[in-house]
């Protein structure tokens, strides 16, 4: 009999064991950390069954045991869950079940169409590319952030920014609102004002610079063109803004027939600023701009070395000359490239 009840005993310690091992032990399975997607409107089944199939558990019985016991099964929460290597099941339904999620970090850097964010947010978020652009051409739904569908990218101000992946389209653009005004706020904005020019303005404006050179010395120099012609009513003609037009930004150079290209961004045609950025502006940019130097400068063209930056003059024979040099090297730069 004492035998007997040993075994019992030994039997029943061994259930014990495994219980435990299975409910404390690292029996959560990621090779290396992996992310856990709960949808929104998912139910408990779906949850239980995707971590089944993902691999997450090797089975649901337990799992199921611990979260009805919690409650998770009644209050299943969205979002993006990191799954680390030896996660026991409880710490894993707690985890769950508090909605402790992973936030999404989305780094903005060139972005040159409103197209070309919603595919960014897309690729991050819950929320698909379809509905971001509905929103963000919306001017019903922009009127609250002080910007419509043209100028709705001056609310974008490059940056590394941290959300929630399942946050609704409306909260990521509000993060996008917060930063931008606290960005603008004090000495920017007084900046702005100093050369009669709105933060939309300044951004517009940066986003050409932004496209006409990566040289940080030439970018304040080139604002100062662009402001004296705004100042003497003249057209700013800059090229990016023809190549934004036709959407083809691969465009190496511009023809005399591309000029003539009808668009309110086309700045050989209309006269002003666009009715927005052609692209994100980098804040040291922004910055370029808002420091712009006061000159006399009314043209600008590429120096005959092809170092990336630009010879500025203040008349139009001056302009000829420099012109007419970096013409000289481009054709023999060609025909060299051709023998």
């Amino acid at each position: 009999m004492k035998k007997i009840l040993l075994i019992i005993f030994f039997a029943v310690l061994l259930l014990v064991v495994y219980a435990a091992w299975i409910v404390f032990g690292p029996l959560v399975s990621a090779p290396e950390n992996k992310y856990f997607y709960i949808n929104t409107g998912a139910t408990y089944d779906q949850v239980k069954a995707s971590l089944k199939e993902q691999e997450i558990i090797s089975g649901t019985f337990f799992f199921d045991k611990i979260a009805r016991q919690a409650g998770y099964h009644k209050q299943v929460k969205a979002g993006k869950y990191e799954i680390k290597d030896g996660m026991n099941l409880i710490n894993l339904v707690r985890m769950l079940k508090s909605g402790r999620q992973t936030p999404v970090r989305i780094v903005i850097n060139k972005i040159r169409t409103k197209e070309d964010l919603a595919g960014k947010i897309g690729q991050q978020f819950e929320t698909d590319s379809l509905e971001v652009i509905r929103y963000i051409t919306n001017n019903d739904s922009l009127a609250k952030y002080g910007v419509d569908s043209n100028t709705m990218m001056t609310l974008i101000i490059p940056n590394s920014y941290l959300m929630w992946w399942n946050a609704p389209v409306k909260n990521i653009l509000a993060r996008f609102a917060d930063q931008q005004k606290k960005f603008w706020e004090g000495k920017r904005e007084a900046k702005a004002a100093a050369h009669n020019l709105t933060p939309q303005q300044v951004y517009t404006m940066a986003s050409i610079v932004e496209e006409e050179t990566n040289k940080q010395e030439d970018k304040g120099l080139i604002a100062s063109v662009y402001m004296n012609r705004l100042k003497k009513g003249m057209k700013l003609e800059a090229d990016p803004t023809v190549k934004y037009a036709m959407r083809n930004f691969g465009l190496k150079r511009i023809m005399h027939g591309h000029l003539e290209y009808p668009s309110p961004y086309n700045t050989y045609r209309q006269t002003g600023l666009p009715p927005g950025p052609i692209s994100t502006a980098s804040i040291s940019t922004i910055d370029a701009v808002l420091d712009a130097p006061e000159t006399d400068y009314i043209f600008f063209v590429a120096k005959p070395d092809f170092n990336g930056y630009s010879n500025f003059a203040a008349t139009y024979q001056q302009h000829l000359v420099y012109a007419k040099a970096y013409q000289r090297a481009l054709d023999s730069l060609i025909l060299s490239r051709n023998k």
